[in-house]
């Protein structure tokens, strides 16, 4: 099916090289609002701008952080002579929509205007040192980060999975072990094929007590997202903790008489 939405989504690729240019005013303007124009739940999400291409990741000329923002909206319901009673995991459930589907907005946007985009999810982890940095206040909550300029390289799109695991008719329908090999294979074959770990040079190692069978002619996706979720992040704290820096009530149990609000 020809259409240029669709065939700017079906390029998108992750950009890791930039050029020096940067994008005007009127483009970053517009980028932001194609964001805004995401289908919100609650007006949740907002995002700083930094334009320090020395520092930036991968010298991109732009480098957007998008937030949760709390703050903002209790001001608002202040205002209206309202308080927030709302659980905090509520609140960030939503906001967590509503700062993805921004994140999503303006990578189509941008790449529909002739830039490359790479998101970093690692940005909930890094919490306390952005917060310091972008001087975030309490009750806002940085969700993920997304570089932005001019592509300087031209990679592959990366596969994914086919729609016969992924799309599920009236009701969910657990595939067969058949169905979950072909999709692991589509997968793995991808990769292997743009030879996309060994030209990145990244292979996770392994924890103590497991022997490495992998070499980069057989190491491809479903090992290198296996590695992670079966070696990393197994602390909840790692993410309650700045959550609580940042003025966020999780991860300990409260009763109706200790809730936010």
């Amino acid at each position: 099916m020809n259409n240029p939405t669709l065939e700017t989504l079906a390029a998108h690729r992750s950009i890791r090289r930039y050029t020096a240019a940067a994008p005007s005013e009127d483009v970053v303007e517009a980028i932001v609002r194609a964001g805004q124009q995401a289908p919100f739940s609650g007006q949740l999400a907002d995002v700083v701008l930094e334009r320090d291409a020395q520092h930036n990741p991968w010298n991109a000329p732009l480098l957007f952080t998008l937030c949760i923002d709390m703050a903002r909206m209790e001001r608002v319901m202040a205002k209206r002579n309202w308080s927030v009673v709302a659980s905090d995991l509520s609140m960030l459930w939503f906001g967590i929509q509503d700062a993805s589907l921004m994140a999503q907005n303006m990578i189509v946007a941008a790449e529909s205007l002739g830039l490359g985009t790479c998101l970093l999810g690692a940005a909930p982890f890094m919490a306390k040192a952005l917060a310091k940095r972008l001087r975030l206040p309490q009750r806002v909550f940085p969700v993920v980060q997304m570089t932005v300029g001019y592509p300087d390289e031209a990679p592959a799109t990366r596969p994914r999975y086919p729609l016969d695991v992924a799309l599920h008719e009236g009701r969910y329908r657990v595939p067969d072990d058949e169905a979950i090999e072909r999709a692991m294979s589509v997968m793995d074959d991808g990769y292997l094929a743009q030879d996309y770990y060994r030209e990145a040079g990244v292979m996770i190692p392994l924890a103590e007590g497991r022997e490495e069978t992998f070499t980069y002619d057989t190491y491809s996706w479903t090992e290198h997202i296996s590695r992670k979720w079966g070696q990393w992040m197994a602390d909840p704290r790692e993410l309650t903790e700045p959550l609580r820096e940042q003025g966020f009530r999780v991860g300990i149990d409260l009763d109706s008489s200790d809730r936010q609000g």
